[in-house]
């Protein structure tokens, strides 16, 4: 009987003190929480999508998926955390642009993982335009007003971004240098600052995500321009592209996504994977999307990654372009 009861709370023990999941197989998953890092802010438009889709993947998977924003060195330290975490689903990524295609190539000291090899794409889940905006009390009505004050008066036009490296700085550069004008580049901290300084008229223009700046459009404390899309986008049709309003071959957009340690189990891959899709089937979660200014969408993995090997050249030459020299 005393040996009976020993055998019984040693085999208790194990249990706790087993690794969290190790009886688990895959198709059961998932059986708790899952951790969903965003290695950006709350309130960024990273942030606001994947409470989004965390909110209807949890209901359709039937486990809570929580938010955990991991800001810092360009999105580099929430990478590494999943990157570097248990490959058993989870502990997933709600990545975007910056976070896998800037912070590693500004921040190549800190980059404690390879931000392809040690990452799964699981789906794209949207992807945000960027759109040119400038302040209504200037007389810029188009591109083609823009570019030809820039070039009559060089360097007098300011150019907000949201701090050096960000995808509205290298955005930014990106055009000036392919429209052949001169800008004075001005960062500010984080994108409500430098609209705010947009809305204010301290500087006259910024390129920044559709989600960012939409509801300014719409109130009209900002004037859009053009969209940074090889196509219009789906959410402000009447938006000409920068390259159909005079600048060829000019591309600036960004998207968000799901990706998992790169040796979590197909099995879990392909569950996270259909529940995103399911998700992005719902009028709801895509009306939720449409809102924020985004373009839901789902994608297959082996597109997701395509999607970001091209964009991460894109992000490069960019930095190149601005002179910035990586840490």
């Amino acid at each position: 009987m005393r040996s009976s009861s020993i055998s019984s709370v040693l085999f208790t023990l194990s249990l706790i003190s087993a690794p969290l999941g190790a009886a688990e197989s895959p198709e059961s998953y998932p059986t708790r929480p899952v951790r969903l890092v965003v290695a950006q802010a709350p309130g960024s438009s990273i942030d606001a999508m994947s409470r989004v889709i965390g909110t209807k993947m949890g209901e359709l998977l039937g486990q809570q998926f929580v938010v955990d924003n991991r800001t810092g060195a360009g999105g580099t330290i929430g990478a590494a955390i999943v990157a570097h975490s248990e490959p058993d689903g989870y502990t997933i990524f709600g990545v975007a642009t910056a976070s896998q295609c800037i912070g590693p190539q500004l921040y190549k000291n800190l980059v404690t993982y390879d931000p392809f090899k040690d990452f799964a794409p699981i789906s794209m889940f949207a992807v945000t335009q960027n759109v040119l905006v400038v302040n209504p009390n200037t007389p810029f009505k188009s591109v083609h007003d823009l570019i030809a004050y820039a070039k009559a008066n060089p360097g007098k036009l300011n150019w907000a971004n949201a701090g050096s490296g960000f995808q509205s700085h290298l955005a930014g550069v990106l055009f000036t240098h392919m429209a052949g004008i001169e800008a004075l580049h001005v960062p500010y901290k984080g994108a409500g600052a430098s609209l705010g300084a947009v809305i204010a008229g301290e500087s006259q223009v910024t390129i920044v995500p559709a989600p960012s700046v939409m509801g300014h459009v719409r109130a009209g404390r900002l004037r859009a321009l053009a969209v940074g899309s090889e196509k219009r986008s789906a959410i402000a049709p009447d938006l000409p592209t920068v390259i159909e309003a005079g600048v060829p071959g000019f591309l600036s957009s960004g998207w968000a996504g799901l990706s998992a340690p790169s040796k979590t189990a197909r099995a879990i891959q392909k569950k996270l994977h259909d529940a995103l899709a399911r998700a992005m089937d719902d009028p709801a979660t895509n009306a939720a999307m449409v809102k924020l200014g985004a373009e839901p969408m789902a994608t297959s993995g082996k597109e997701f990654a395509a999607v970001i090997k091209r964009d991460c050249k894109s992000f490069g030459d960019a930095i190149r372009v601005s002179g910035i020299q990586p840490n």
